[in-house]
């Protein structure tokens, strides 16, 4: 064999025992890539799971996704907290850290159509409202419950004690806050009321421009921003627009009668469980005279506490104040 021929033959024994090598290597690491995609697999789920846990929801029996969130000890005294239009339970931030800090158990739900619940086209009335949150309790089996309801919340907070919350037992305390209760709208029967114009106002605002309605309404009479010497905190202002421009521009839309036509009078008049009534006299939003000085008549076991100068968003530009006085109530 030549020197050219041998050097050949060498060429292909070690390519031969090179692609063995290769061959048995790659079938030897078989097991480990598995393992690895396992692994890989493992982890992707756990953070499914993970995601799926820190999103929170409950579906309604006519299959509508709640988002809710509940902090602290589930053993504990429960306060459940119903938000205003056109927000979500992140407007309780300020509540919710409080009292889950003072050793209370914290519920707070996003309401159809709101937040990160579902966007789903129709139920947005206080009935619907009631019911949702009445599927929160049941879902978290929630007994005693303490019940605070601002602005449309506190609508919803009357019609679910009202409702579900006094004939099932659930329901212990209940407090409306700047509540639109018992009705909002001027008619025949209740003249202290708002014009149908201020709420017609509102429709055209958010069918017209809802990201700039929802900036001039919390920078402007919601917090009291526009009262002569009101110092603004521009990033509640853009809390206030981020909350809103999550919901459902047709549930903001539809919500506008449902909190300003209800009229929830026999609503109040139902109650019996301890109700305290709170309320600041520079309200812009939900005028005092027709909301709290008429609610706190109509409750059997109601109280008023007026807040001088205080605005309609008064838990979240005074809750030093305000969360203290709750606390109060909560152990009385």
């Amino acid at each position: 064999m030549t020197q050219p021929d041998l050097l050949t033959a060498v060429d292909k024994d070690r390519r031969k025992l090179l692609l063995a090598s290769a061959g048995t290597m790659a079938i030897a690491s078989l097991p480990l890539v598995a393992q690895a995609a396992g692994a890989n697999t493992h982890r992707a789920t756990a953070q499914s799971q993970k995601g799926q846990h820190a999103m929170n929801t409950i579906t309604t029996k006519d299959g509508v996704e709640i988002f809710y969130k509940d902090w602290g000890p589930k053993t504990a005294q429960p306060i459940m907290f119903h938000h205003g239009w056109p927000l979500s339970s992140d407007d309780w931030d300020a509540q919710m850290l409080f009292f889950v800090s003072q050793g209370y158990r914290v519920v707070a739900h996003d309401r159809r159509g709101h937040g990160r619940s579902a966007q789903v086209s129709e139920g947005h009335d206080m009935d619907h409202y009631a019911a949702d949150a009445f599927a929160v309790v049941e879902a978290l089996n929630l007994t005693k419950v303490i019940h605070v309801g601002h602005s449309t919340g506190g609508g919803e907070v009357a019609r679910y004690v009202a409702k579900y919350g006094q004939p099932s037992g659930r329901a212990a305390k209940a407090v409306l806050v700047s509540a639109v209760p018992p009705l909002m709208l001027k008619t025949a029967n209740n003249p202290e009321g708002l014009p149908m114009e201020v709420f017609d106002g509102f429709r055209a605002g958010v069918a017209g421009n809802r990201a700039q309605m929802f900036l001039d309404v919390p920078a402007g009479p919601f917090y009291g921003f526009n009262r002569e010497g009101a110092k603004v905190y521009p990033g509640v202002v853009q809390n206030w627009w981020r909350q809103g421009m999550m919901g459902s521009a047709k549930a903001h839309y539809e919500g506008i009668k449902a909190f300003s036509e209800t009229d929830q009078t026999a609503d109040l008049q139902a109650i019996t469980i301890p109700t305290l009534v709170m309320h600041g006299d520079d309200d812009q939003i939900v005028p005092i005279a027709d909301a709290a000085l008429k609610a706190v008549k109509l409750l059997k076991n109601g109280s008023l506490k007026v807040y001088k100068g205080y605005p309609h968003g008064m838990l979240t530009t005074h809750a030093d104040v305000i969360n203290p006085d709750l606390l109060a109530f909560f152990k009385s």
